[in-house]
């Protein structure tokens, strides 16, 4: 195995110097202006002096690390070392002082976050698991956050002080997310996968209908939104089965129509791509030994194509699911409520109780579905 690139080597450096910017923010209370703390304010002087110790250990185990499994391993520990590290100094903080104070990790928790993880996505990625590890991998990374969670760890901080006080609200947004982004995902498979299909058919229909879905994607979102405002307004007043689908002209169905438009260009393209890609030697094969067209299709072209099509759902999904946290804005619920309610009240950790969970079930998701690509004949493994 090749040792770390020298380009990556780069990252030891902010990773190094972290230690010198501020580490944790206090705030007298949620909105109340930040005061920044050393590492040493943070964690005490002899802490601080253990855990400077233990990131040049790690930063040099990394350096001499030979194996991108040592690698990822030593930068996962440097990852919970660093986020433990955030919650016992949050916790030291706030010892004696009224409870409406914060504490948010401050410039130096982040840089190194920030550092250690990229790290760990290199060493991943010159790993190249196979498909049934990934998957391993995923599951243990979503099981130790879950643990780390629950275990108090990092009770103290104002981005966990947020979620108690809000869970009820967390997690019936959370559910509206989902059905957002997963929900308009599964609508643009079942109609963009046959629309590929049958465009391979309508050579003459390919240009046009690409062209509109390339146009749908030049709309900013939040314009979209506003276009689909009228039109379902007006179903939901002049259709009662619409209005009791819950159709109204804000909410969740503009968003959902929004992502469901956004979701067509590329599973539709990478459908007629996919399926036209399949080499004319194997289609003529299939010919030769009398497959109707019906047959060769389902048989032969989709099968081969999968990889593809499937590519595309991966770029589909991750981006359902950061763009579904715009449609907050016209009340369609999800973590985007948290994003802007934050952004209102100038409260960067209810931000972040919006913005987290955003980023890791996009990067989960898209990491279960690079697996699922491999495991295809034909995927990139």
């Amino acid at each position: 195995m090749s040792p770390m690139r020298g380009g990556i080597r780069l990252l030891f450096l902010p990773l190094a110097l972290s230690p010198l910017l501020p580490f944790a923010v206090f705030r007298a209370n949620r909105i109340a202006q930040g005061e920044p703390r050393s590492l040493v304010e943070t964690l005490g002087a002899g802490p601080a002096a253990l855990a400077v110790a233990a990131l040049a250990g790690g930063i040099a185990a990394l350096a001499f690390a030979r194996r991108p499994a040592w690698g990822a391993a030593i930068a996962a520990a440097l990852i919970l070392g660093i986020v433990l590290a955030a919650g016992w100094g949050a916790s030291s903080l706030m010892a004696g002082v009224p409870t409406q104070a914060r504490v948010s990790p401050g410039a130096g928790f982040w840089v190194a976050l920030v550092a250690a993880a990229l790290l760990l996505i290199d060493a991943l990625a010159r790993m190249r698991p196979r498909p049934a590890l990934r998957l391993a991998l995923v599951g243990f990374a979503v099981a130790a956050g879950a643990l780390l969670l629950s275990s108090g760890a990092l009770s103290q901080l104002s981005v966990m002080q947020e979620y108690r006080n809000r869970s009820a609200a967390f997690w019936r947004e959370g559910a509206s997310h989902l059905w957002l982004a997963f929900g308009s995902f599964a609508a643009a498979m079942l109609a963009g996968v046959p629309l590929g299909i049958a465009l391979t058919r309508r050579a003459g229909a390919r240009g046009s209908v690409l062209g509109l879905l390339t146009m749908l994607q030049t709309i900013p979102s939040m314009a979209l939104f506003g276009m689909l405002i009228v039109p379902l307004g007006w179903l939901a007043a002049n259709l009662p089965a619409a209005h009791a689908l819950g159709i109204r002209g804000i909410g969740a169905a503009p968003a959902f129509v929004a992502l469901f438009l956004y979701s067509l260009l590329p599973i539709v393209a990478n459908t007629v791509a996919g399926i036209t890609g399949v080499p004319r030697s194997v289609t003529e094969a299939a010919d030769g030994m009398g497959l109707t067209r019906r047959q060769r299709l389902f048989h032969v072209d989709v099968p081969l194509a999968l990889p593809v099509i499937i590519t595309a759902a991966r770029i589909v999904l991750v981006q359902n699911i950061g763009m579904a946290t715009v449609g907050a804005l016209i009340g369609a619920g999800g973590f985007g409520t948290f994003v802007f309610q934050g952004i209102g009240q100038t409260a960067t950790d209810l931000i972040l109780l919006g913005a987290l969970p955003t980023v890791a079930l996009a990067s989960a998701t898209s990491a279960v579905m690079d697996a699922l690509i491999g495991m295809l004949p034909g995927g990139a493994r």
